[in-house]
């Protein structure tokens, strides 16, 4: 298991970048790299690092600006969206296919790259997506001990849990810390359906992310991953990430009925706004969940703000 400190995985994501990118972004590893959470790119605009509490602009002299003074700022071309979505694709945009009609690829080291341009339909369907005009790297971070006070006030481990919080809340990051400390120190046996590959950060075979004693299904879709680790792994417990489909609430069904916990996570910043997704509504009534976390916010990974019963959401 390879893993990395917080320059590192800046540095991964800036080896993606077109190389007059890189030329300006990679020297400010010093400055950026423990607080930059995306990088952002849009055709004939300045290039962004977003980061929790302010939004830098790189310059033209490879310095950075917290104002989008156009004149003074480093604009990317079409060129640099072209290249960089190449470099992403490990200059192969055909194996990438199936990731780039759902507007994403998933990087080594667990990053994502969003992709913003024109749909291509086929069938009513998207069957590809030309004239790129944005990305949007994401940022992988690994925060060990981060479920720590999750792990306090949930007590003993019981039932499944639910984990929920806005884009960039740290909802990955933090059941990522929560399969390692079962899998550790619970003694439990953890499969996790990796989807997307933002979990563990497999690449090559070897694990970018330290997952502890965790059994990983890698690219897995979550219905497919979830009944092979039932028929073959055995189970305690069952990680992914995003549920919501149909395809979820069958799978998680079977796995209520096999005696599986799951840890899951949801985009949702309160209880209404969870409630509004009839999906959800759903998957929380096959009492897979016993307790549902509301993360704080963008600035604190772990930071939790609420904790509910999902029986007083649904009715005992």
């Amino acid at each position: 298991m390879a893993t990395f400190n917080d320059e590192e995985r800046f540095a991964q994501v800036c080896g993606c970048l077109s190389n007059s990118l890189y030329r300006r972004v990679a020297p400010l590893a010093s400055k950026l790299s423990k607080k930059a959470m995306e990088i952002r790119l849009r055709i004939n605009r300045p290039l962004a690092v977003v980061c929790p509490d302010i939004t830098y602009y790189v310059t033209k002299q490879g310095g950075i600006s917290s104002t989008p003074a156009i004149d003074s700022l480093l604009i990317v071309s079409r060129a640099d969206i072209s290249d960089t979505f190449n470099n992403i694709c490990n200059h192969s945009v055909y194996a990438r296919q199936n990731e780039i009609i759902n507007g994403f690829v998933t990087l080594n080291g667990g990053h994502r790259a969003g992709i913003c341009g024109t749909a291509v339909m086929s069938g009513g369907n998207i069957s590809n997506i030309r004239d790129l005009s944005s990305i949007n790297i994401r940022i992988a971070r690994e925060y060990k001990g981060c479920s720590a006070e999750l792990v306090k006030r949930l007590g003993k481990t019981s039932g499944g849990l639910l984990v929920c919080g806005v884009p960039c809340s740290g909802k990955t990051t933090v059941i990522r810390d929560y399969a390692r400390y079962l899998s550790i120190e619970q003694f439990k046996n953890v499969a996790v359906i990796d989807e997307r590959g933002e979990i563990a950060g497999m690449a090559g075979g070897t694990f970018q992310n330290d997952i502890g004693l965790c059994d990983v299904y890698d690219g897995y879709k979550k219905y497919d991953g979830m009944m092979q680790a039932i028929r073959s792994m055995a189970p305690d417990y069952i990680v992914c990430d995003e549920i919501g489909s149909d395809s979820d609430i069958k799978a998680i069904s079977h796995c209520v009925n096999s005696g599986v916990n799951i840890i899951a996570t949801v985009h949702s910043a309160n209880e209404k706004e969870l409630m509004s997704k009839v999906n959800l509504v759903r998957i929380l009534q096959t009492r897979a969940f016993s307790k549902i976390v509301f993360l704080s916010n963008k600035n604190s990974v772990g930071e939790i703000s609420k904790i509910v019963e999902v029986g007083e959401l649904i009715g005992h």
